[in-house]
């Protein structure tokens, strides 16, 4: 049977394939972590009765809504579906597991890891060297850990790089075991407090390892944010993280601060000599 209905040009015929298919995942045709049926049997008269290459595009399409995965040995499996969760701009702090990212809805909220710590010595990326101020081909040490809310599949890909400095300082930031705090806290009573962040925010596309620890397509795009620690003693940045999500899990929310010239209450407006744009 012919899923799609109405007349339909080659151009938009695989578009019409992937909301149809999407709306069969929606119904339940398909739950979550099922795998779809196969090329051939999408293609044949029995299913979209349409070519390879079309199907192909369809199921390009739906990678990209996130919607489904490529597993190797397994073909799509269909994606668990998740909340998407507001990030605010408030770092929290729990008594016992120390601070809190704004990842999390509150300091008690509960989460879970998937895996262990990864513990890794080696050259950051440029960008993540450059935020640090360290020289081309230095080495230290990437902190890395995939994470979520209790109960969901993987949310967070977490990279911790601290600078090599302080590294000879506190050793135990090499190491796995840190206890149940993050860095933030060893860095603080090493003689670093009060820390501050800034946080830098872009989207872009996963590399491979992060598309498979977060069980997400390569098509999908994610939220990178990245948070530079600064030392209250030095002013200097002391360690970069790197917090990754799915794009299409989390929205980003803020207020909005008045510039002084938007201070309330404001003078009354001139009308302008000339038309201006407003952006």
């Amino acid at each position: 049977m012919d899923h799609t209905t109405g007349a339909a040009t080659v151009a938009t015929r695989y578009e019409e394939i992937a909301d149809d298919l999407a709306a069969r995942i929606a119904a339940g045709e398909f739950p979550a972590r099922s795998t779809l049926p196969p090329y051939g049997t999408l293609a044949s008269p029995l299913e979209y009765n349409a070519s390879k290459a079309t199907i192909e595009k369809a199921l390009g399409l739906l990678e990209a809504r996130g919607l489904v995965r490529a597993v190797k040995k397994s073909g799509l499996v269909v994606r668990a579906p998740g909340a998407r969760r507001p990030i605010g701009n408030t770092i929290d702090r729990h008594p016992v597991r120390g601070y809190v990212f704004p990842s999390a809805s509150s300091a008690s909220e509960p989460w879970q890891a998937h895996g262990g710590q990864r513990v890794t010595r080696m050259e950051p990326p440029p960008h993540i060297a450059d935020r640090l101020g360290l020289p081309e081909g230095t080495k230290t040490v990437r902190r890395r850990q995939v994470t979520s809310p209790a109960g969901e599949g993987p949310y967070q890909l977490s990279d911790d790089w601290v600078h090599p400095d302080l590294l000879q300082q506190i050793p135990q930031l090499g190491e796995r075991d840190l206890g149940l705090s993050g860095i933030h806290d060893h860095i603080e009573q090493a003689g670093h407090g009060p820390l501050t962040w800034h946080r830098h925010t872009r989207a872009r596309q996963p590399d491979s390892d992060e598309a498979q620890l977060l069980e997400i397509p390569r098509a999908l795009w994610v939220l990178e944010m990245t948070y530079v620690a600064v030392s209250g003693q030095t002013g200097e940045p002391v360690a970069v993280t790197v917090r990754v999500v799915p794009a299409d899990r989390a929205e980003l929310v803020d207020t909005m601060q008045r510039a002084r010239a938007a201070r309330w209450p404001i003078p009354p407006m001139e009308p302008p000599s000339q038309p201006i744009a407003i952006g």
